[in-house]
């Protein structure tokens, strides 16, 4: 698919240019008051934190890093970290110093630029251990405190300053610059987030995020007066996709990315779309739900009315219909006087969510609708820039990841079966997303690409998938994350814990256990929210969380959702253990990615003892 931009940054370049006086950004203060810049604004900004870094000497595809949540000084700080020639890597700000440090040393960062105090502290903890970085540059313009004598750390306005002096003696070296930029050029590097092991930077160059946003706008998903809502990290690929996205059409953005405003900014923002990861979803699913109940009698009949009248709607429009007559009637009474609140929860302009970075039940995506609002899911990994397969509000198939964006290419590989396992198809990409490679890791990079007859390089994704007869991809399995049972069955671990969450209205994460093991067996957390609710309506709302997930009759009231289960799944896939664990899993405790990924490893290791009790005496008992 050609492209006009030579680099992101011609880019971002063009957007000034073409819309100079529409809204670019919205954002909060610290007195939550919401302001706004133009694109122009943001033009002028990017051009100071630019010049600020070619006055200290940045070369092309040097890496500076950004530690902070998400925010709009983040995406103005990227954006002249581009425009200098320079290369992004991101950092969690979740992550430990001992992460970052690794990070950023092995990125070999020259320029880290950091969100406040406590960011600026933790790097300085490891700075004995970073002998490449030669700055740390605190956003935080409030803070004046020099941390160091030596200037080690420096102000967001002193390199404003600096900018704005290179900008006065070369005020044609901001276009210069990137006009010396090429579609090859490095232009962010993204450290997977490690559920298995090391984590490895992913190589996205400009060309990668030119032809997502393109190809996003050839797919029309997102149209140029949409409202976005970004809470995700931008730190993850699929925040950044959506960046790149929203430069090329120049559609406007509301940022915030402090997870316990969501709800309340919805409110003020009504943006006519927003992306979240299934974990979100899951949570409003079963607050809904909760909230229904809690209503009783006649307001939980006409709920539960409404949804089934809903979900009449749903399948019709599924097809390609809409409804008419009676039903049509039903549905307007119902949908203004249930549905239309449960969508006004999200601002009530909401025209779809897009769910990625893990897999989204149909169960779920089937609730939205039938509610009234469109939840279209996509596929892709960091090594190919996030976005691969998408569904769109006018073609899509609950229970897939929708069609290949234009200009991504797919393809199958067999899998040899192994004894007790059919053969699977493992997903290959072919398209100019794809990254140039794991840096610094030719062995690792030349495993994860598969080289075809005639010369073509592919990215194994390590995923089980097939296409239907409409196009539409179906992720299958998870290859690397089956269990095989002690009587060679495979099992698809994450098939089942999805389920569980839709069956129980309690649950905030699950893992199947059962790898060498003569059955399966779950570890499940609560959500607490959802678990106090539940503690006041059965007289045990004096318990705090840990002594719930003992108490009989919570274990009871879960072991008849384990029950519900079990009547879905093959007799080998069966659960016939479990456990509540006396705390929910956090990223700050180690056991969850920043993007709320589970990690296995990590939390089989910690509960080692409970999954072992399980299987004590099992094999003589047989």
């Amino acid at each position: 698919m050609p492209t006009s931009f030579t680099s992101f940054s011609s880019m971002f370049l063009h957007r000034i240019e073409a819309t100079p006086n529409n809204i670019a950004y919205r954002f909060p203060d610290s007195k939550e008051n919401w302001h706004q810049i133009t694109w122009k604004e943001t033009g002028d900004k990017v051009r100071e934190i630019s010049g600020g870094l070619c006055a200290m000497g940045l070369d092309s595809e040097q890496r500076c890093a950004i530690l902070s949540n998400t925010r709009v000084e983040w995406i103005l700080v990227d954006l002249g970290i581009l425009c200098a020639g320079g290369a992004t890597t991101t950092i969690y700000p979740s992550s430990s110093a001992e992460e970052s440090q690794y990070i950023i040393h092995d990125s070999g960062t020259v320029y880290a630029f950091v969100e406040d105090a406590s960011q600026v502290k933790k790097v300085l903890s490891q700075r004995d251990n970073l002998p490449n970085l030669k700055k740390v540059i605190n956003m935080d313009t409030t803070d004046s405190n020099s941390y160091t004598d030596d200037g080690f750390v420096m102000n967001m306005t002193e390199l404003v300053e600096m900018g704005t002096e290179w900008n006065n003696t070369n005020p044609e070296g901001f276009v210069e610059r990137i006009n010396q930029q090429k579609l090859t050029d490095l232009a962010t590097l993204i450290y997977t987030s490690g559920t298995t092991g090391t984590p490895k930077g992913v190589e996205l160059l400009h060309d990668c995020w030119v032809f997502e946003a393109e190809s996003i706008d050839r797919f029309k998903l997102i149209a140029p007066d949409d409202i976005h809502y970004l809470w995700l990290p931008l730190s993850h690929s699929f925040g950044k996709v959506l960046q790149s996205a929203c430069i090329r059409l120049g559609t406007q953005t509301a940022i915030d990315g402090r997870v316990e405003k969501l709800i309340e900014n919805l409110a003020i923002i009504q943006p006519t779309f927003l992306a979240a990861v299934p974990r979100v979803f899951e949570k409003v699913y079963n607050k809904v739900i909760a909230g229904a109940k809690a209503g009783g009698g006649v307001k939980y009949s006409l709920f539960k009315r409404a949804m089934n009248v809903g979900e009449q709607v749903s399948k019709l429009q599924q097809k390609g219909l809409q409804p008419s007559g009676w039903l049509r009637f039903k549905h307007s009474i119902l949908d203004r006087l249930v549905l239309s609140k449960i969508q006004a929860r999200f601002g009530g302009n909401i025209k779809f969510f897009i769910s990625g970075s893990a897999p989204l039940s149909a169960e779920i995506a089937n609730f939205f609708h039938a509610a009234g609002m469109l939840i279209v899911e996509g596929y892709g990994l960091t090594e190919s820039s996030a976005a691969s397969f998408v569904n769109i509000p006018t073609d899509y198939k609950f229970g897939t990841v929708g069609k290949p964006i234009p200009g991504v290419e797919i393809s199958f590989m067999d899998v040899p079966a192994e004894e007790g396992t059919e053969a699977k198809k493992e997903i290959l990409i072919h398209g100019r997303g794809v990254m140039r490679g794991y840096y610094n890791l030719p062995e690792a990079s030349a495993e994860v690409f598969h080289i075809d007859e005639e010369g073509k390089k592919w990215l194994r994704t390590g995923d089980a998938g097939e296409l239907d007869s409409d196009g539409f991809l179906k992720i299958t399995d998870r290859i690397k994350n089956l269990i095989k049972t002690s009587g060679g069955k495979y099992v698809a671990p994450q098939k089942l814990e999805g389920l569980i969450k839709t069956i129980s209205p309690l649950v905030s994460q699950a893992l199947v256990h059962g790898n060498k093991r003569n059955f399966c067996s779950m570890l499940l957390t609560m959500d607490p929210e959802a678990l106090q609710t539940w503690a006041d309506e059965a007289g045990l709302g004096n318990l705090g969380y840990e002594e719930l997930t003992r108490h009989e009759a919570l274990n009871k009231f879960i072991q008849g959702h384990i029950d519900e289960l079990n009547t879905q799944l093959m007799k080998y896939e069966t659960i016939k253990k479990f456990a509540i664990l006396p705390a929910d899993l956090t990223i700050e405790t180690g056991e969850l990615t920043p993007s709320q990924k589970m990690k296995r490893k990590v939390v089989e290791a910690k509960y080692v003892d409970i999954l072992d009790g399980f299987y004590d005496g099992a094999l003589q008992s047989v």
